[in-house]
């Protein structure tokens, strides 16, 4: 049965790794990056846990194993990721209101469940959890990953802001 829940576990987080691995670019082929999307970067357990620490992970769990994640990133890891750093460079340039956004770090479905609704059940789980301390959910898509960005489109994100930072062309969306 498909739970939607906090990661609260060593065990969960290291299932969330081993997820974003299988969906690095380096083990996908043209084909299946363009056709079902990519991740741009990847966590240390160490980050992963300190993330998760100030802000759960959300995650969809089948059968006691992690089959999709959204991940929570609070602002004051910005400088933890060099490919994120231009990104919260551009946020601090748009928003005005201080630190009441969380990053939606980076979004995973496995391959078996695509399809099936779990995008739009990480989101609404997470905004339920994150939303009484948060007004916003921004996150940044690379050009490239149409797949990504359609789908963040039809749950209701919006474009803040589009910018070039290391050879790649972005959109900073936020819901």
């Amino acid at each position: 049965m498909l739970v939607y829940k906090q990661a609260d576990s060593d065990i969960e987080l290291r299932q969330i790794l081993a997820l974003q691995r299988i969906n690095l670019p380096k083990n996908l082929t043209e084909e299946e990056m363009s056709a079902e999307g990519f991740l741009t970067v990847e966590h240390s357990f160490e980050l992963i846990k300190e993330m998760n620490e100030a802000c759960k992970h959300t995650i969809a769990v089948d059968s006691g194993k992690v089959v999709g994640y959204a991940l929570s990133m609070h602002p004051k890891f910005a400088e933890e990721i060099a490919v994120l750093k231009p990104m919260f460079h551009e946020i601090n340039k748009i928003i005005i209101t201080g630190n009441d956004y969380l990053i939606m770090g980076q979004i995973c479905i496995a391959k078996t469940y695509r399809g099936k609704g779990l995008f739009r059940g990480l989101y609404k789980n997470m905004k339920a959890l994150i939303f009484r301390k948060y007004t916003k959910i921004i996150t940044e898509v690379d050009a490239k990953n149409i797949r990504s960005l359609n789908a963040h489109q039809a749950i209701g994100f919006k474009k803040l802001e589009q910018y070039q930072a290391d050879d790649k062309e972005w959109y900073l969306i936020v819901l």
